[in-house]
């Protein structure tokens, strides 16, 4: 079967395509994406703006004609925080569907992170143990944890790099007040969830997912994209713990002439990288594995195992 993950996130309108059956692994088939930044396109009230709302239907819609293209049989729409939290999702929602068919399914943060566990154990198997994951989205971080395929704790708190981007560092580049007033936020949001965690015992394997945390990883030396899914990528606490400093200086023009980082994104990887250093610190983990696959894998995994017969 040919299966479609349209995935509306914080940053981008993506679409991939995949060829999948049950029992064996998807095979990537094609990928659309489209740079909306719905996280940073909300009015006063929290409201994603008409103007928002238009370039969200165009794309949805340019996103359906790819599938159509591209021979899907079976489209899995789904939206996660910028649609999630904007407070017209209802509206956001019946537009798309009015206008372009669509009927997105708005995942909520425990189910991110949920799917976003399924996909890294699906990934690396029975023998990582106990596996903590870490994605570091546009909007959210979700935090999962567990032994089997079903997570024992799954949070997610509004830590996402845009978001983050957009209400705490204006600057460009940031004021030093502003970047010290996020990373004493970022650590007590997520001071309070450790107890959660540490509770089910010690992980023994700390794996991380994201654009944030591969474009953090290729900074501290790990390999290009280009070099393939199945080469192992790290990131050590010790780089990032170098190299935040070093981002709180320059301008976001200057972070996109870094190894690995795209230009859209140079933007908010200093608060990407602030959220990985104070996860990776409470957690106490001096390196977490990063892991190909994420969310849009963990829909179709889900997927797949709901179309496998008894």
């Amino acid at each position: 079967m040919r299966l479609g993950v349209l995935d509306v996130g914080s940053n981008t309108v993506h679409l991939l395509v995949v060829d999948a059956h049950g029992g064996a692994r998807p095979l990537p088939a094609y990928s659309h994406k489209a740079e909306l930044k719905l996280a940073e396109l909300l009015d006063t009230e929290g409201a994603i703006t008409r103007a928002g709302v238009d370039r969200l239907v165009a794309t949805v819609r340019e996103a359906l004609q790819v599938a159509e293209d591209m021979g899907v049989e079976d489209l899995l729409p789904f939206a996660t925080s910028a649609v999630r939290e904007a407070s017209n999702d209802g509206e956001v929602l019946a537009r798309v569907a009015d206008e372009t068919g669509v009927h997105l399914r708005v995942l909520s943060g425990p189910d991110e992170a949920r799917l976003t566990f399924l996909a890294a154990r699906r990934w690396f198997g029975w023998s990582s143990g106990r596996l903590l994951v870490l994605d570091i989205g546009g909007g959210s971080l979700e935090i999962a944890c567990g032994h089997d395929e079903e997570a024992d704790a799954a949070v997610s708190l509004p830590l996402g790099a845009g978001r983050l981007t957009a209400a705490w560092l204006p600057g460009d580049p940031p004021d030093p007040d502003d970047v010290r007033a996020l990373r004493r936020h970022v650590r007590a949001e997520i001071a309070r969830v450790v107890g959660t965690f540490s509770r089910l015992g010690a992980p023994d394997h700390v794996v991380a997912t994201s654009k944030t945390f591969k474009q953090l990883a290729r900074l501290g030396g790990a390999a290009r994209s280009a070099e393939g899914l199945y080469v192992q990528r790290e990131l050590s606490r010790t780089s990032l713990e170098e190299w935040v400093p070093r981002l709180a200086t320059m301008t976001a023009a200057r972070r996109a002439e870094l190894p690995g980082v795209s230009e859209g994104r140079a933007h908010q990887l200093l608060a990407g990288a602030l959220v990985a250093e104070a996860a990776m610190d409470l957690f106490g983990t001096e390196r977490v594995e990063i892991c190909p696959w994420a969310l849009r894998e963990g829909v179709i995994l889900r997927r797949l195992d709901l179309l496998r017969p008894a």
